[in-house]
């Protein structure tokens, strides 16, 4: 048991999860971190205070992994009051018609399942648990609005989390469950990386684009998390300013 207050955060191990676990293990939390890889995860409990994170490895695309994840966070620590849906992975960039079954089902087995299979466990602790709540934060990214060329796979799982986000802060609300959405466009991690070289452009050109320090999104969902349970950021969006996104195309 502890007194802090007790987040689970998917894909922990690197990127953007990676630094809003450090935000939250660095403001009072203790964080669960999940992944699939327990040398990343270690590493990222490195990062933060001394035992300020626990590692529990989980494929949040298979049920009983994620069961699993939130039985063994509930008996280790005795709640949960957040958790920061963030897990994601991408298909390669093709055209439409060159995508295989295999890669699009990857994508939403674990973009599109996995949000939902981490929000059904969650749900059913914060029911229970006393006092009854919590607060989920979806990953969303600007793509649950707006596509890149060539990604519909996960263009469609973000559209898709865009709707659990809006049925999960309904659902919640007898049991005083809050749920939101960031939308983040371009921070600066690996994945974005081949950003800085250039990428495919709505028009056909290939343009470098600007990124934004990925600490701002820890500060971010630390802010949607500091909130009393009635009050709610239902949709942010933190992106680099001068990207391409508002007009884009």
């Amino acid at each position: 048991m502890t007194e802090k207050k007790i987040a689970i955060v998917t894909g922990a191990g690197s990127g953007i999860g990676r630094h809003v676990a450090i935000a939250l293990m660095e403001n009072g939390y203790h964080v669960v971190l999940a992944g699939r890889n327990r040398e990343t995860l270690d590493e990222t409990a490195g990062l933060g205070p001394e035992g300020s994170a626990s590692v529990i490895p989980c494929d949040v695309s298979d049920a009983d992994s994620v069961g699993s994840l939130f039985a063994e966070t509930v008996e280790r620590l005795g709640r949960l009051d957040l958790l920061f849906n963030n897990a994601g992975i991408n298909a390669p960039s093709v055209p439409m018609d060159e995508l295989t079954i295999d890669q699009w089902q990857q994508v939403v087995d674990v973009n599109l399942t996995g949000v939902f299979l981490c929000t059904r466990e969650a749900f059913r602790v914060m029911k229970k648990q006393t006092p009854q709540g919590g607060r989920i934060i979806n990953n969303g990214s600007i793509s649950a609005h707006v596509p890149r060329p060539q990604s519909i796979a996960y263009t469609a799982t973000k559209h898709a989390v865009a709707g659990i986000t809006k049925s999960t802060a309904l659902d919640g609300r007898p049991h005083n469950i809050a749920c939101g959405q960031i939308d983040i466009g371009n921070a600066a991690t690996e994945m974005t990386r081949r950003m800085e070289q250039g990428v495919p452009q709505a028009d056909g050109s290939l343009k470098a684009e600007p990124t934004m320090d990925v600490r701002e999104i820890g500060r971010a969902v630390l802010y949607m998390a500091s909130l009393p349970l009635d009050a709610n950021v239902l949709n942010m969006t933190v992106m680099a300013s001068a990207m391409p996104y508002v007009g884009r195309g």
